[in-house]
């Protein structure tokens, strides 16, 4: 167990708003959109998620770090979080076969950490403001000079994001002689995903975010996936030509999160970033064709239009949110696609909604 004396650290919200709180771990200043994370357990999984890249993470968990880190519960290569803001930060860990504690791990990856917050008291303020930009510093309080950093910070609207975090060059996943072959275009995917689709007898070969449906195609896949990834889908529109190349293939494909605004915004469905997003792992999704709720894992601060997919009648919606009725899931009538705004693969979550793989594979085989 660690007892190393905490340095006074500071958070400054957009709006003028100062918290403070105490140092952990390396010195420095972060900047990025501040969201929260209502999740209980799994904040290795999100911290290394791409989607949360160029954010501030603040954990609604009082506790962060009980267990540790392991090497093998990450969703990318390293931390894409840009900061944390947490309560209480356990320096120590009690789990057995654990790799390492958590102050280590944001300390070799150079990762601001701030604790000792009242986050309860942020999390409200920005739940009632809406998702703001702000700014952590362990290396000095000074609040003239921090707002002057912060007002250099870009908004997250507009922003694209997923070329900072998707693949520079095509790579493969899995076993060649599978049944199915997948293309993969990376917004920013999480491990999980394509574990979950090689687990169903698909061998992959992940893209990265500018490749050409004709390049992807060469590959002769059997269906197509669209991933998950960070910033604004509509600061994208290159890809979402390139998506709509993908869709009038006629094969099988499946988007997730980013990838399923993607898709929305192929077909002229328009997005627009919310009040404040989903991040946690038990929001209620309805399920409009089985009638049954699913708890399910969200990391998104972007929607779709409800409205616009009223005017489309090549758009279905296919699940809701029941917290907010919001769009989680769409079908096209008139192509072989379908998507979903929240994590099915779920890591760190409920795994209801798995059996989403189980039918983009069914698809592909069907086609």
């Amino acid at each position: 167990m660690k007892y190393n004396k905490k340095k006074a650290a500071v958070l400054l919200l957009a709006d003028g708003t100062i918290f403070y709180g105490k140092s952990v771990g390396v010195e420095g200043v972060a900047t990025g959109e501040l969201c929260f994370n209502t999740g209980m357990t799994g904040y290795q999984e999100v911290f290394t998620d791409p989607s949360y890249f160029g954010q501030l993470m603040i954990t609604t968990n009082a506790h962060i770090g009980n267990y540790g880190v392991h090497n093998a519960e990450v969703e990318s290569e390293d931390m894409k979080i840009a900061g944390l803001i947490c309560k209480n930060f356990n320096s120590g860990f009690s789990r057995e076969g654990g790799d390492g504690d958590l102050q280590d791990y944001f300390i070799k990856q150079k990762k601001v950490v701030i604790s000792d917050v009242d986050t309860r008291a942020v999390v409200r303020h920005i739940r009632d403001k809406g998702a703001m930009n702000a700014i952590i510093s362990t290396s000095g309080t000074d609040i003239a000079e921090l707002t002057k950093l912060l007002t250099e910070v870009p908004s997250m609207e507009g922003l694209e994001l997923s070329s900072s975090v998707c693949t520079k060059a095509p790579y493969f996943v899995g076993n060649e002689k599978a049944s199915n072959k997948v293309a993969v275009l990376d917004l920013g995917v999480k491990r999980n995903i394509l574990k979950c689709l090689t687990d169903r007898d698909c061998y992959l070969q992940v893209f990265p975010m500018h490749t050409s449906y004709q390049e992807m195609n060469t590959w002769n896949p059997d269906g197509f996936f669209l991933s998950n990834g960070p910033g604004d889908p509509s600061a994208m529109p290159s890809v979402i030509e390139q998506v709509n190349k993908v869709t009038a293939d006629g094969k099988p494909v499946f988007g997730i999160c980013l990838g399923h605004q993607a898709l929305a915004l192929s077909e002229g469905i328009s997005t627009y970033k919310m009040h404040n997003g989903h991040r946690g792992i038990n929001h209620p999704v309805l399920n409009l064709s089985t009638k049954k709720a699913e708890v399910t894992s969200q990391n998104h601060g972007f929607g779709i239009s409800e409205e616009d997919i009223k005017n489309n009648p090549n758009v279905e919606v296919t699940h809701v949110n029941l917290n907010d009725d919001t769009v989680e899931g769409i079908k096209l009538i008139n192509k072989n696609c379908f998507s979903v705004q929240y994590h099915p693969e779920a890591s760190p979550g409920p795994h209801d909604s798995r059996y989403l793989f189980d039918k983009f594979v069914k698809k592909i085989n069907s086609y």
